[in-house]
């Protein structure tokens, strides 16, 4: 998993990645802390084509806010540039999951 610290970088994953992931945190964010692991597995188990990133909002403030995250944990899932998926503050694992695997199996496994 990488970690990204500026804007430009994350925008230029977002055009170039097929399919991206990213993680919006914090270091004091317990779920955050939580989901961070199990996201990661979960995709290297069932979404491989996908690159997970993971930006610290309390250290990358400028970052989160130009992206319209206010309240962690957020994850947002683009593929081909577009973002399909926005989750904030409180979702399921797997709810996310099963919403994520009808747009990767159209793009990766057809």
């Amino acid at each position: 998993m990488q970690q990204v610290e500026n804007l430009e970088v994350l925008e230029q994953l977002i055009e170039t990645q097929p399919g991206l992931v990213v993680l919006f945190g914090g270091e004091h964010c317990g779920v955050c802390q939580i989901i961070k692991p199990k996201l990661m597995q979960a995709l290297a188990d069932g979404f491989a084509q996908l690159e997970l990133v993971y930006i610290d909002c309390q250290k990358h403030t400028k970052i989160c806010s130009q992206k319209g995250v206010f309240s962690l944990p957020v994850v947002q899932v683009y593929i081909d540039g577009q973002r399909f998926i926005e989750k904030a503050r409180t979702f399921s694992l797997p709810g996310l999951l099963a919403e994520m695997s009808r747009p990767y199996q159209l793009r990766f496994e057809s």
